[in-house]
């Protein structure tokens, strides 16, 4: 027993010399976890405050630091972890942007409701936090964005490569510029393109420009014995300048008082919460239970198309943090009336907008307005449009039309009065046939009877279909001007017409955006 005690008392001061010694010629322990930030052995609690780990950090391993954020763009500053660029493009950048601090303060303000969510999403992934300012060169934070290539939304996905990563597109909503929905398939697609070329500035090329031509672009340099890094590559000029673009704001934001740049205030912690719908519900509701502005709540909610949210198809929504809770209260509590106003009624057959309204109880002006419907357009059999739901009206709108419903249109047909000639032994029928039309409306057209015959050579009225894109309506007399569902069944279809060129966001030709 008193040998193991020696032994014990051994070790001990074994060990405290290794402690304390370190290293020859090197820091010892003690200074070395100074140094670090890490408490000396000899004490139990580090000095400064405490701050939680990142979700990434816990991750990788990595030792956190111990003070905590002092608000949102401290923490982004913290992740960054990409490379950075340097050279004329970006200087130029960084001047463009220093020099509009009113749109720099606008773009920011509208991104404090965003942001904290994207950051939270790269640091669970464990991606760059730079990315979180991508949105800034996209759409200047603008969910509602659209350029004139058709791409939408905050991370401006264009609508094959929305569909690709799961973003519905249909006639209630699109979820390209659903807050979440959007940000998930950004990651996802730039986690994807990160792995195919393992570099960042590579990845955000291909997520501008598209994957198949950055790779093309990488084979031709191999090909010339040339170099493959992003300033190596030949790209057209948006590409060229879209990470120079990035990398602007991001020392902006790393260093905004060396840009006389000021950014607004984003608290590091949530702007919005989840809330849970399983009914069909109104968003004029929504936001009157809510306390927040109809407008407010799209802005969280920026997919959805219609007056009325379909749980089926969208059951999660965005209300700020503070408004969730009293939404939730406030709908326990609500007793009078619908939930939802609106309800899903499914065309049956190719109708005017007239005839359409007709059966649905709206006036046509109404029908046209809430379902988008342009002018001289039919609508297309299985068409998904909203119309007033009856108070009577208990179901609501299942999962399969609310995921998958679409409006389709057709062009109405314009009729012109003319006349042609009977030939011999011709009857109403005869010529009904020749035209294509029905027997009745050539009887009708000529007061005579279905099977009455004409002389050879007597004029018969016709009112007989013309297309809209060869005639002007202004030089048709409206008196002689018929829509009819009926001719429009047998209009045979349109010319192929050329399509118009492509355009990039701003205007100019050569939208280089593939995505």
């Amino acid at each position: 027993m008193k040998m193991l005690k020696i032994l014990a008392v051994a070790s001990l001061v074994w060990l405290t010399g290794c402690a304390t010694t370190g290293v020859p010629g090197g820091p010892s322990a003690s200074s070395a976890n100074t140094e670090s930030g890490l408490p000396s052995p000899g004490s139990q609690l580090p000095s400064g405050p405490l701050r939680p780990i990142t979700a990434a950090k816990a991750g990788s391993g990595e030792v956190a630091s111990l003070y905590a954020p002092s608000d949102l763009w401290d923490r982004i500053r913290r992740g960054f972890a990409m490379p950075d660029l340097q050279g004329d493009l970006v200087t130029d950048r960084e001047q463009w942007y220093a020099t509009r601090p009113d749109y720099m303060q606008r773009m920011t303000e509208r991104s404090s409701k965003y942001l904290f969510h994207i950051v939270e999403e790269l640091e669970r992934r464990g991606m760059p936090t730079e990315l979180a300012l991508l949105p800034y060169i996209e759409s200047a934070f603008n969910p509602q964005a659209v350029s004139s290539a058709r791409a939408v939304g905050m991370w401006q996905f264009m609508p094959a490569t929305g569909s690709d990563f799961d973003l519905k597109q249909n006639a209630f909503r699109d979820d390209r510029r659903d807050v979440l929905a959007s940000t998930r398939a950004a990651l996802d697609y730039l986690q994807k393109l990160y792995g195919m070329f393992g570099d960042w500035h590579l990845a955000l090329a291909a997520y501008n420009w598209g994957q198949g031509n950055v790779g093309r672009a990488i084979a031709r340099n191999e090909k010339l014995g040339l170099g493959t890094s992003y300033t190596e590559l030949t790209m057209p000029a948006e590409t060229r300048m879209y990470v120079p673009k990035l990398q602007a704001v991001k020392n902006i934001v790393a260093r905004p008082e060396a840009f006389n740049t000021e950014l607004p205030l984003i608290e590091n912690h949530p702007f919005f919460q989840v809330v849970d719908i399983t009914r069909d519900i109104d968003v004029a509701l929504v936001a009157s239970l809510a306390g927040i502005r109809e407008s407010d709540f799209r802005a969280l909610n920026p997919s959805l198309h219609k007056p009325v949210i379909l749980a089926a198809g969208m059951p999660q929504i965005l209300l700020p943090w503070d408004n969730a809770q009293v939404f939730r209260k406030n709908l326990e509590a609500h007793s009078e009336g619908q939930y939802a106003s609106w309800t899903v009624w499914t065309a049956p057959t190719n109708l005017t907008v007239a005839a359409a309204a007709q059966r649905v109880g709206m006036a046509e002006a109404d029908l046209r307005s809430v379902n988008g419907i342009p002018p001289r357009m039919m609508i297309k059999a299985g068409s998904a449009l909203m119309v007033p739901r009856a108070t009577t009206t208990r179901q609501d709108v299942s999962s399969q039309l609310a995921d998958n419903g679409q409006v389709a249109f057709t062009p109405e047909i314009v009729t012109r009065r003319t006349t042609v000639r009977a030939g011999k032994r011709e009857t109403v029928a005869s010529i009904a046939r020749r035209y294509k039309v029905t027997a009745d409306n050539v009887a009708d057209w000529n007061d005579v009877k279905a099977n009455a015959s004409f002389k050879a050579g007597q004029a018969v009225v016709m009112y007989l279909p013309v297309r809209l894109a060869a005639t002007s309506t202004a030089r048709v007399p409206a008196a002689s001007v018929r829509n009819t569902s009926t001719a429009a069944k047998q209009q045979a279809a349109p010319r192929n017409a050329k399509q118009p060129a492509v355009t990039r966001k701003g205007g100019t030709p050569s939208k280089v955006k593939k995505r």
